[in-house]
């Protein structure tokens, strides 16, 4: 596998992950204040988690992503 580089200046090459990128920062980084590295990696596992299992997204039918998931599977 190699590694696809996406053009400077050009983001929208990716708009998958520059999507997921602003509503981090808008939703997590621009929440909260740090302290310290383990502080921080503590703060994003629970945001990790919440945005994975709990909170619904509208791109998924308004279910969360492990929703998602088993009805595809099943």
């Amino acid at each position: 596998m190699t590694h696809q580089l996406i053009d400077p200046g050009k983001p929208v090459q990716n708009a998958y992950i520059e999507s997921f990128n602003g509503r981090m920062r808008d939703e997590f980084l621009n929440m909260h204040w740090f302290l310290s590295v383990p502080q921080a990696r503590l703060s994003l596992a629970s945001w990790r988690r919440d945005d994975n299992a709990v909170r619904p997204h509208s791109s998924l039918g308004n279910l969360t992503p492990q929703e998602f998931v088993r009805q595809l599977a099943g």
